[in-house]
C-alpha cells in the first residue's frame, strides 16, 4: 500500500499571542484535510471474485484436466480467452520450451506464482522470431496437471502490488492439499493426414502421444498433509509440412510442427498446523524433459562440402535436455492481529544443447555428425 500526503508548515509563536494560536489551529486543520490517501494496490485477504475491482478467473484443475491436451499452458488457453499459447516450430529450443502471454503482452510480464511464492524462470531466452522474443519466462509445463486444485488468472496489470513482471497480469497455481484419496490416468491420442494430389492420395501420420498421470494424499498428525503427484509424458513429432511434389522422394525436405517430447514430472505439497493460528507449508517438483525438434534442412547443394556424408542434403535435429527443480517452505499465521506470511523459495533450470545430424563444412567429410552446443542455467532465490 503506497500512502501520498502533502507536507504541513507550522510556525512557533508566543503561547500569549492569540492570532498565532487561531493561525496554528487554521494550519493544523486545513493539513488535516487535505491529507489525501491513495490506495494503488493491496494484498487484503478474504475478497471474493464479486468484491474484487479487478476481473479474476478461477479455474477448477478438474476442468483444466477435461480440456484434453496434455499441456497446462494449453489447457489454460482453451479455457481463458485471455491466455495465448502459440505453437512456434524451428526456433531453437522455443518449441519445446513454449512461452505463455496474457492479455497479449510480452511472456516475461506475467507473474506466474505457486501456492502464492513466484515460481522461477526458465533459463531460455527466446532470440528467434517467435513469440516472446528477447524474453524468459516461465514454462507453464513443468507443472503436472495432476497436481492442481485451481488456477487463479489475475486479467490486469498487478505491478503496484508485485513489480514490473506483472503488468499483464497474474498467474497463481494453487496445488491439491489431501489428506487422502488419490486417482490415476493414462491419456492416448494421435493424428493423421491424407493429402489428395493428382498422383494419388499421399498419407502422412505422426504424434502418437501417452500421458500417465497418478496423485496420492497422505495425512498425517491432527492436520497435516502431503500430497504426491507424477506425470510421464512420451509425444512423438507432427510434420504439418506442405505436399512435397518432386519426383525425387530420397532428397531431404524441412519439418514442420512439434517436437518429439519426453518428460518425467514429480510434485510433492505438504502443510501442518502449529498452534492455533499457524501453519507449516511447503512444496517441491522435479522435471526432466527431452526434445528433439527439426531446423532447416540443408539442400545437396548447399552441403556440397559433405557430400559423402549427406549426398541427399540432411536436416539437423536440435536435442534439447531440460531438467527444472523448484522448492519452497514457508510459515503463516497471524500475530497481533496482522496476518504473516514468511516463506523462501529456489528454483533452479538447466537446458543442455545438443546438434544432431549435422555436419562441421571446415572438416568436409571428416566431419562427426553430432555436436555439444553448451548449457543455459538459470538460478533464483526468493525471501517474502
Amino acid at each position: 500500500m503506497l500512502v501520498a500526503g502533502s507536507p504541513a508548515f507550522a510556525q512557533d509563536a508566543p503561547a500569549n499571542d492569540p492570532a498565532a494560536e487561531a493561525q496554528d489551529s487554521t494550519q493544523t486543520t486545513d493539513a488535516v484535510e487535505g491529507d489525501d490517501i491513495v490506495v494503488t494496490g493491496t494484498r487484503a485477504q478474504g475478497r471474493s471474485r464479486l468484491d474484487s475491482a479487478s476481473p479474476v478467473d478461477v479455474l477448477s484443475g478438474a476442468a483444466l484436466r477435461n480440456q484434453g491436451t496434455t499441456e497446462l499452458g494449453a489447457a489454460l488457453a482453451a479455457i481463458a480467452p485471455s491466455i495465448d499459447f502459440p505453437r512456434p516450430s524451428a526456433v531453437d529450443g522455443t518449441d519445446a520450451i513454449r512461452p505463455a502471454t496474457l492479455r497479449g503482452l510480452s511472456p516475461d510480464q506475467t507473474l506466474v506464482l505457486i501456492n502464492g511464492v513466484r515460481a522461477n524462470a526458465s533459463a531460455l531466452l527466446n532470440i528467434n522470431g517467435s513469440v516472446g522474443r528477447g524474453s524468459a519466462a516461465v514454462d507453464l509445463n513443468t507443472i503436472p496437471a495432476s497436481a492442481l486444485e485451481r488456477i487463479e488468472v489475475l486479467r490486469d496489470g498487478a505491478s503496484a502490488q508485485y513489480g514490473s513482471d506483472a503488468i499483464a497480469g497474474v498467474i497463481n497455481v494453487r496445488l491439491k492439499e489431501a489428506r487422502s484419496g488419490g486417482g490415476a490416468s493414462l491419456t492416448y491420442g494421435f493424428y493423421n493426414t491424407d493429402i489428395d494430389t493428382a498422383r494419388g492420395q499421399r498419407h502422412v501420420s505422426g504424434e502418437h502421444a501417452v500421458t500417465a498421470s497418478a496423485w496420492q494424499g497422505i495425512g498425517f498428525g491432527n492436520d497435516g498433509y502431503l500430497t504426491l503427484s507424477g506425470e510421464y509424458l512420451k509425444r512423438q513429432p507432427t510434420n504439418r509440412a506442405d505436399y512435397d511434389p518432386r519426383v525425387t522422394p530420397t532428397r531431404v525436405t524441412g519439418r514442420f510442427g512439434d517436437p518429439e517430447v519426453e518428460q518425467y514430472t514429480g510434485y510433492a505439497n505438504a502443510g501442518i498446523g502449529i498452534g492455533d493460528s499457524w501453519k507449516l507449508y511447503g512444496w517441491a517438483g522435479y522435471q526432466e524433459r527431452g526434445s528433439r525438434s527439426a531446423a532447416f534442412p540443408r539442400l545437396p547443394a548447399a552441403a556440397a562440402a559433405v557430400s559423402t556424408l549427406y549426398p541427399n542434403g540432411f536436416l539437423p535435429l536440435i536435442n534439447t535436455k531440460s531438467t527444472n527443480v523448484n522448492t519452497a517452505l514457508g510459515l503463516k499465521g497471524e500475530l497481533a492481529g496482522w496476518n504473516i506470511d514468511l516463506s523462501a523459495a529456489y528454483g533452479r533450470n538447466k537446458i543442455d544443447y545438443r546438434t544432431l545430424n549435422s555436419a562441421n563444412y571446415a572438416y568436409g567429410n571428416n566431419s562427426p555428425t553430432s555436436f555439444y552446443d553448451g548449457a543455459l542455467i538459470y538460478d533464483q532465490w526468493v525471501l517474502g
